[in-house]
């Protein structure tokens, strides 16, 4: 079983790999070593699931080869992520943020207009001191099913931001990827880190 899991992650990255590989090339502004990623968020950018060098930004720090700052916090809301990613931005002064943010908003059925809101808000501060966003979707969580949440793709579209908007969704739907019924297991983060790390080379280059 191990193994059949082992292969059907390597055939889900190479395939993830291979289309940004076969994607036609734009001139891209160059990602150099020097400069941070922060990937912002709760407790899937923590890693919760996983052990903590198994989460989705360690993951894609290995195979991108830059800095990917975890600043994941378990249980927090949007609310609370606005006012720390000012201080977290300051601190870290990254090139590029990754935010997943919003998923104990959904949890606990906290009013769409207010998640909008404080994403919006969160986008907003960080082009006003100069850092790229990408957004990670989060999906809407029901007893039934999990659907892609509409904020995060009309903020996409607002602001013209790359966007990872499925794997999440993709991810915990497969019971082999997950660890709970909103959180993926070591395995699912690799799958997450591998299609965040598309998003972020049609976006970088990263030759050493």
């Amino acid at each position: 079983m191990r193994r059949l899991i082992f292969v059907l992650i390597s055939l889900t990255i190479a395939m993830i790999l291979f289309k940004t590989l076969m994607t036609p090339k734009k001139h891209l502004p160059y990602f150099r070593p020097d400069e941070r990623i922060l990937a912002f968020g709760d407790s899937l950018t923590f890693g919760y699931g996983a052990a903590r060098s198994e989460s989705y930004p360690d993951n894609l720090q290995r195979t991108l080869k830059r800095r990917v700052i975890n600043d994941g916090i378990p249980g927090e809301l949007s609310e609370q992520g606005l006012i720390r990613l000012r201080t977290s931005i300051s601190r870290y002064r990254p090139r590029l943020l990754l935010l997943c943010h919003g998923g104990n908003d959904i949890l606990h059925n906290i009013d769409d207009s207010r998640l909008r809101y404080n994403l919006e808000q969160m986008i907003i501060y960080a082009h006003a001191h100069g850092v790229d966003v990408i957004l990670i979707g989060v999906p809407k969580f029901s007893l039934l099913h999990l659907s892609e949440h509409p904020v995060y793709e009309e903020l996409a579209k607002q602001y013209n931001l790359p966007i990872e908007g499925d794997i999440l969704s993709t991810i915990l739907h497969d019971n082999r990827y997950k660890s709970d019924y909103v959180h993926p297991n070591k395995a699912g983060y690799v799958i997450m880190a591998a299609a965040v790390e598309k998003v972020v080379r049609e976006k970088y280059r990263f030759e050493e």
